[in-house]
């Protein structure tokens, strides 16, 4: 890493830290920072041969958390990774369980104990904060973060994220949307900081997608915000030629009021047809909703998706948790490094060529975010049918 290059992840990790408000003093994130100078250590990971030894891997999940649901998604995440880890063979990585309470605190002392016991991936932690502390706490010692976030204001540095991101998502939807002429593009969203976030990551990913975003309309998140924004939407898709509408929320909240709203008002169908930023298939109940018929929104690969599904069920005698397969992904990347018997670091995690997923191919980027292989599928019939299939490798550079 040159001397810019480390001045930089330092710009990003003190980001983090601030995150992390209150968890490392200054002082130790400052010395995490030192920058080295040419030919010295301290970076994150290299290329080259990694020693004897099956690569340690510090799994980070949120056991012991105050949250009622943590609990049985630390199980399906650990027990994905151990899936992964027998699939790998001994040989390859070493997968050691360290609870984080599913809190900035715990992950940053699960950190500590991993690194102190030699840890060389950190996998995990859930949530931004946790791995914002976590990514904090491992800077200095040239070990990566893969965290199971989707939250790419964590990444960066020595952080990944393993999650889909907006981004992602949106830039899938929106290359295959003008690819069928849908290339004028009205998006929608709430005016919580979730919507924000969604419609920001939509704006950024349109440049080259062939798309063009004809403008945004925000809406307060209740019926009656929703009611009367209605006419505003309407409005502004008429007068800007749109011909696509993004739609940001889930089938749980805004979603299905806003679809069944606009559909009525005669924007939907045809003439303006309906791209969603979130998954329409989850209730599977979602795709009876009049509103979304005809729309297009995002899906793992199903093929290997449906395999790791029936592994987990056959080896755990139940369903793996939506976010399972992310540990088992992380746990893969790292074990295809290691067969080849490279360091697993920023050089080895970034190759252009990615990896093999539980939902398709994916690659880590050198800005810590993540590119997954995605299937376009299209509500039809109230029915979810793949109408663009997930690729199944990369091309040009992924970092």
């Amino acid at each position: 890493m040159s001397i810019a290059q480390a001045a930089r992840s330092c710009v990003s990790l003190l980001a983090r830290a601030r995150k992390a408000a209150a968890l490392l003093s200054v002082s130790a994130v400052l010395a995490a920072c030192q920058v080295a100078a040419p030919g010295g250590g301290g970076t994150v990971g290299g290329s080259g041969v990694r020693g004897s030894g099956p690569t340690q891997v510090a799994l980070l999940v949120p056991y012991g958390s105050s949250r009622g649901t943590d609990a049985g998604i630390a199980q399906s995440l650990e027990n994905a990774a151990r899936l992964a880890a027998a699939d790998l063979g001994a040989e390859a990585v070493a997968l050691t369980v360290y609870p984080t309470q599913g809190t900035a605190a715990g992950a940053q002392s699960a950190t500590q104990q991993a690194l102190a016991a030699g840890a060389q991936v950190i996998l995990g932690p859930l949530y931004a904060d946790n791995a914002a502390a976590a990514g904090v706490t491992a800077a200095g010692s040239g070990v990566p973060v893969l965290s199971f976030s989707n939250n790419t204001s964590i990444a960066g540095g020595n952080v990944w994220v393993l999650g889909n991101t907006f981004e992602n998502t949106a830039d899938r939807l929106l290359r295959f949307a003008a690819s069928q002429g849908r290339n004028r593009v009205l998006v929608t969203h709430n005016d919580q900081q979730a919507g924000i976030v969604a419609q920001q990551a939509i704006v950024r990913a349109a440049p080259g997608t062939g798309a063009q975003i004809t403008g945004s309309v925000a809406y307060p998140l209740s019926q009656e915000g929703i009611v009367a924004a209605v006419p505003t939407i309407a409005s502004q898709a008429r007068s800007t030629n749109t011909n696509a509408i993004f739609l940001t929320g889930n089938t749980a909240g805004d979603l299905p009021v806003m679809a069944q709203l606009l559909s009525e008002t005669g924007i939907g169908g045809e003439g303006f047809r309906y791209l969603g930023l979130t998954r329409w298939d989850i209730p599977a109940d979602a795709l009876q909703l009049p509103g979304l018929q005809g729309g297009y929104f995002t899906l793992p690969d199903p093929g290997p998706l449906n395999q790791f599904r029936a592994r987990y069920q056959g080896a755990f005698g139940g369903a793996p948790h939506p976010l399972a397969g992310l540990a088992y992904d992380g746990m893969a990347a790292i074990g295809a490094i290691s067969k080849r018997g490279q360091t697993v670091g920023r050089p080895s995690l970034t190759a252009a060529s990615g990896f093999a997923g539980t939902g398709g191919v994916f690659r880590l980027k050198g800005d810590g975010t993540i590119q997954r292989g995605l299937a376009v599928a299209q509500v039809v019939n109230r029915t979810a049918q793949v109408v663009s299939p997930a690729p199944t490798r990369f091309g040009g550079a992924g970092s």
